[in-house]
This record gives structure tokens, C-alpha cells and sequence, in this order.
């Protein structure tokens, strides 16, 4: 049979007819030119073009395409639900933002600006005022809540969107990790106590570990951000944080922020509170977005290509024919069908492949290079046997099972696979973590692409430092967040960095 260069094997042309056809000459290149261990960049980025996204002509954006827009929605479904049952709202504003509304908090446009686009012009004439192109949407909303919020009654406000916003000014774009557009959500909401909003923080913090943990099968670290790193203008930002083996690089998977009360000043955002008196909310943002995806192909995928977990699988079971020549063609190709349609009726998304003019070694390799989490052959002595195979796309493994326990087989290799992904890929980051006292062991650890856990005395300028003095080619060394559970911190414990006394453990390295 066809291995990943797609070489076609001489099998029997019949279609669903069963009338045999001529053979008809295949496409071949399937398979990936570089290994992932090799060339971890070249290597994405041809997982990615098979059917996920489509390169555009202006840099850094893309298409996404349906086999990856069906992962997105499926994680909007799930978040869009958890959401409603807290009582959030979907609304939309515009993509449009004013200069004056935006350069409002100044610390936050600070943060924003070398990434803000502007529109100019209309047709062949300047605009008077340009407009910005939305990078989030803070400055957008809040002059609304202003207008909106009058009284205790009016909260808590929560309001969500899920939408698009530009990011411009970077460089090395790299599909759904870093691109100057993308899909997200942005929740914003207002409550009348600090304790509201610190309790809605951690709730949204856990809806985004369950769409990594359980959907996409990423283990992640619950965390706060340091000082340097918290959203610009807003009082302490909390994240999920994955990290990638092969790259030694930690991901900001999404981030649940508090912004105290400084943009309800900024933007006026006061109520009569019960006692009758003026007072400002407090307000949470929160949002997570396509980058989602990004990090479970990088988590998951292997040389044969993409490795999808079956809940996020917009296919979770590929049915393929495997007839021989004089082989009950038709009968073959019937039972793929009833397969398919045992599997949809019991809630599986499942597809069969019965095109003629491709091999099944050909199809293998195709629908292996997208991701399927579980392929079933039938063939001649399958169907004499009243039976189908299975092999899994996670490990390989093979086996075979009775067409009359189908459905129980195949829910539960689905739920094992599952399972196996998230393992798996938590004892490859596990491995990659190593804990340092010093900072030559800090070094070393960094050298050796790992993630490290190390004591921290919790000041800004010695960030800056460590940041400062890592500086290279590959980018400098940073907090990436101070895990939630944090180990035991023995008294006398000093800072690697600064040898000053520690205060906490954090988790650094380089990131995307």
C-alpha cells in the first residue's frame, strides 16, 4: 500500500457501482518534506497549508480554511454555553475606533501602540481624522458602560464578542500563533465589588484550561503574570500558559485579566451604589482566540502530519474501502456506508472516502496528514468476517472489532484516544521542566530549551535584567507566569536572578 510519498498500489477500480474502472494516474507528494525534530519551522508550516489555512497575499494574514474553522467553532460552542450559564451576553461593536476614545488610557495605548493600524484614506482622499483599526476592545466599549451603567441595579454588566481584531506591527508572522488578524472572543464585564470581579477572573480562567486540557488535549499552567507582563492598564492579568518540547517556547494559551477600577475612571464608569452614593466599578476582560489552534498542532503533530483530539475533530472516524481485485466491490463499498451512517446516528462525525481514482494506501496517508483521529478499513475478508478494522492516528495501533459492538468500540477507542493525547503530551512537558537555584544553572537550563521553575524576589527591574542579559537570536528569557499551586518556597530561599530574598516561584523562558 501507499506510504506518505503517496506511490500508488494496484488495487481494484470499482466504484460505489462496483462497475471496475481504468486505472486512473494519482496525485503523488503527499507526505511532508521535513521532520518536526528537524525543522520545527518548515514543519509547521506544511502542516498548516494541508487544508487548515491558505496563505494570503498581504503578510501575516491568512484563510482559514473549513477543516480548521470546524476545530474553532466547535470551542466557541462549548465556551459560547459555559458563558450563558454565568449570565454573559453576546454583543458586537464596531471594528472602528476613534482616536481621541482610544488614546484615552494612556498606559493601555502605550501597550498597544506600535500595533494599532490606521485608516487614512477614502478612495483618493485623506480622512481628516484617521481612524483605528480595533487591536481590542476596551476603549471601545467603555464609553458605552459609562452611558449604560447608571445604577446598582444596572449590574453586574457582561457583556461578550466574538470577532475579529488586527494586531500590525511585529515581525515573523507564523499562522494562528501570530498574525495580523484573527478570530477571538473578548469578554468585558462590570461589577459593583472587587470580590465579583476576582471570583469572575478564575472562573474564566478555568473554562479556558477545560478548552486546552479537554478539547485539545494541551496540559497548561494556571498563572499570574508578572508586573511587566500584565495587560497594559489593568490592575493584575491571569493566564494558561502551554510550552512547546520541541522549541523550548512557552505559549500565552489565554488570559482572564482584572483592570481594577483605572478605566472606569478614565472613562467615567460611576453608579449610585445602594446607600446612594457615587461609586466606580470594577471590571474583568478576558479573551481567547485562534491561537488556540496553533498550539495544538504544534503540541500534537508528528511527521505523518496533523494529530487532531477527537472532540475538537470536525471528522472523528474516516470509513475506507479496501477492495481487491474479484473482490464483492459492492458489498464493500455498502458496508462502508452503513458504517458511516451507524456511527453519524449515534452522534459520531464521521465521513467514508469512497472516491475511485485514489488508492486506499493514497487515502491512508491523506486523511493521516489530516489529523483523523480514527481511520476503519473495510475489506473482502472484513466483510466476510462481519467485521471492520480500526487503527488509531495517535499511536498506530490496529485492531479488529464485530460490526454488531461498533458503535461501543468505536466511543470508547475515541475516549482513549483522547486521553492518550493529553498524557502523552503532559509527560513530554513534564520532562522539559526542570527546576534551578542559580543563575548558571538558569543558563544551562535555558541552553537547553527547557521550562524553568525558578525562585523569584518578584521585582520589575530584575525581569528587565534577566530579559536584558539573555538577549540573542532566539529572544530573551521571561516570566511566563507564577503557577497558582505553587511548590514550597523554604525559608532563606534567594532569588536566582538578583540573590535578593524570594518571594515566589515562576515559571520562565523564551516565548512565542
Amino acid at each position: 500500500m501507499a506510504g506518505p510519498s503517496g506511490k500508488k498500489e494496484k488495487v481494484d477500480k470499482a466504484g460505489p457501482s462496483g462497475k471496475k474502472k481504468k486505472d486512473v494516474k494519482k496525485e503523488t507528494g503527499l507526505g511532508l518534506s521535513v521532520k518536526k525534530d528537524e525543522n520545527f519551522g518548515e514543519w509547521y508550516s506544511e502542516v498548516c497549508k494541508h487544508e487548515m489555512i491558505e496563505y494570503y497575499d498581504i503578510s501575516g494574514c491568512y484563510i482559514l480554511r473549513p477543516w480548521s474553522m470546524a476545530i474553532w467553532e466547535i470551542m466557541q460552542s462549548f465556551f459560547d454555553a459555559e458563558i450563558k450559564k454565568m449570565k454573559v451576553k453576546n454583543c458586537y461593536f464596531p471594528l472602528f475606533v476613534s482616536p481621541g476614545v482610544l488614546e484615552k488610557e494612556k498606559d493601555h495605548i502605550e501597550g498597544f501602540a506600535p500595533e494599532v493600524a490606521w485608516v487614512t484614506k477614502s478612495g483618493k482622499s485623506d480622512l481628516e481624522v484617521p481612524i483605528a483599526i480595533r487591536p481590542t476592545s476596551e476603549t471601545v466599549m467603555y464609553p458605552y458602560y459609562s452611558k449604560w451603567i447608571r445604577g446598582h441595579r444596572d449590574l453586574p454588566l457582561k457583556l461578550n464578542q466574538w470577532c475579529n481584531v488586527v494586531r500590525w506591527e511585529f515581525s515573523n508572522p507564523t499562522p494562528f500563533i501570530r498574525s495580523r488578524e484573527f478570530l477571538w472572543q473578548e469578554g468585558h464585564t462590570a461589577f459593583a465589588t472587587k470580590e465579583e470581579a476576582d471570583e469572575e477572573v478564575l472562573q474564566i480562567l478555568e473554562l479556558y484550561r477545560r478548552i486546552y486540557e479537554e478539547y485539545l488535549a494541551v496540559p497548561v499552567v494556571k498563572g499570574m503574570k508578572s508586573e511587566n507582563e500584565k495587560f497594559a492598564g489593568g490592575l493584575y492579568t491571569t493566564s494558561v500558559e502551554a510550552f512547546i518540547p520541541n522549541t523550548g517556547r512557552g505559549v500565552q494559551g489565554a488570559t482572564s485579566h482584572c483592570l481594577g477600577q483605572n478605566f472606569a475612571k478614565m472613562f467615567e464608569i460611576n453608579y449610585e451604589n445602594e446607600k446612594g452614593e457615587t461609586a466606580m466599578v470594577w471590571q474583568n476582560s478576558w479573551a481567547y482566540s485562534t491561537r488556540t489552534i496553533g498550539v495544538m498542532i504544534m503540541t500534537h503533530g508528528d511527521d505523518k502530519g496533523l494529530i487532531l483530539p477527537p472532540k475538537v475533530a470536525s471528522v472523528q472516524v474516516v470509513v475506507i474501502p479496501v477492495p481487491y481485485k474479484d473482490a464483492n466491490t459492492q458489498g464493500i463499498f455498502d458496508a462502508c456506508t452503513a458504517t458511516v451512517s451507524a456511527l453519524i446516528d449515534a452522534g459520531i462525525r464521521a465521513e467514508d472516502d469512497l472516491r475511485d481514482n485514489y488508492s486506499p494506501g493514497w487515502k491512508y496517508s491523506n486523511w493521516e496528514m489530516k489529523g483523523v483521529p480514527l481511520r476503519i478499513e473495510i475489506g473482502p475478508r472484513d466483510l466476510e468476517n462481519n467485521q471492520v478494522r480500526t487503527v488509531r492516528r495517535d499511536n498506530g495501533v490496529k485492531e479488529d472489532i464485530p460490526r454488531d459492538s461498533l458503535v461501543e468500540h468505536v466511543k470508547a477507542l475515541l475516549e482513549k484516544i483522547q486521553e492518550n493525547m493529553y498524557e502523552v503530551a503532559k509527560q513530554k512537558r513534564e520532562a522539559c521542566v526542570e527546576e534551578v537555584k542559580t543563575w548558571d544553572e538558569f543558563i544551562e537550563a535555558l541552553n537547553k530549551k527547557k521550562l524553568i521553575l525558578a525562585p523569584w524576589c518578584d521585582e520589575e527591574e530584575v525581569e528587565r535584567d534577566v530579559k536584558a542579559r539573555t538577549k540573542g537570536e532566539t529572544g530573551a528569557a521571561k516570566t511566563l507566569c507564577s503557577p497558582f499551586d505553587q511548590p514550597e518556597l523554604p525559608e532563606g530561599t534567594l532569588c536566582f536572578a538578583s540573590g535578593k530574598p524570594a518571594k515566589k516561584w515562576t515559571y520562565w523562558g523564551r516565548s512565542y
